[in-house]
């Protein structure tokens, strides 16, 4: 398994080597920035699994910085660091998309399980459109997710055992195992898996998309559609993600 690409901004260094050395012992990647257009200009060059960004920087502030990084890519995945009560700008970087919240002095042990839990995550395509699939997966890609692939439920079910996939784009037309299948197949096996629906014939498959087995899933789109209603759609179903893992 590839390591971890962190990426650390906080103009408090000694907090930032501080945290660089102990993320490094546990063998992932670290970069540092201390100002947010620091980590701004950094993001248009680079791809990183996970930012620990403080709220409180010169210039630009942490969630100003993380709205124009999300502007980049849309994908990454950003913590948020204070030592101070600022509940405002806190609550609009989690409705804006903010994976989470760490309070100062920062709990390793926390952090380091927010680590476990971005490990391979990703999004796992399901259609065996090809021309469809690679479309949307060079989008997905270039907004800073990482995608999986696979053309029919077998090879879907395959790619969810192999990897922690946190969300399914899945057409119900396909060989082998059709989406409906494919959906009994994973419950069964106790994966729930948050799950956009595409696909062409709406209309026609009325009966399917009302299965209560497929409707916990949730988003439909009819193709063809726009790209920006996928990443909506995501964000929706991102949000969902992190109220479970805050409740949790």
């Amino acid at each position: 398994m590839k390591p971890i690409r962190v990426f650390i901004v906080d103009d408090d260094r000694d907090l930032a080597e501080s945290l660089s050395m102990a993320l490094e012992g546990s063998g992932c990647e670290v970069e540092l920035a201390y100002s947010g257009e620091e980590a701004i200009e950094a993001f248009r060059k680079k791809d990183f699994d996970i930012a620990f960004m403080d709220v409180k920087l010169p210039g630009l502030n942490g969630v100003e910085s993380f709205l124009e990084i999300k502007k980049i890519k849309p994908g990454i995945k950003v913590v948020m660091m204070t030592g101070y009560s600022v509940e405002q700008l806190l609550e609009q970087a989690l409705d804006n998309g903010a994976w989470g919240i760490l309070h100062k002095p920062i709990d390793m042990h926390k952090l380091l399980e927010m680590l476990k839990k971005v490990g391979e995550q990703g999004i796992l395509i399901v259609d065996d459109d090809q021309d469809f699939v690679a479309s949307i997966q060079d989008f997905l890609t270039g907004c800073g997710y990482r995608v999986f692939v696979a053309s029919n439920g077998e090879e879907a079910i395959q790619r969810v055992h192999a990897n922690s996939i946190d969300i399914l784009i899945l057409d119900l037309r396909m060989p082998v195992l059709n989406g409906l299948e494919t959906c009994l197949k994973l419950k069964k096996e106790g994966y729930a898996i948050p799950t956009i629906i595409v696909t062409a014939f709406a209309d026609e498959e009325k009966t399917v998309l009302n299965d209560r087995c497929i409707k916990p899933a949730n988003e439909l789109l009819r193709k063809p559609f726009d790209p920006k209603e996928l990443l909506a759609a995501i964000d929706n179903l991102k949000k969902c993600i992190r109220d479970e893992n805050n409740e949790g």
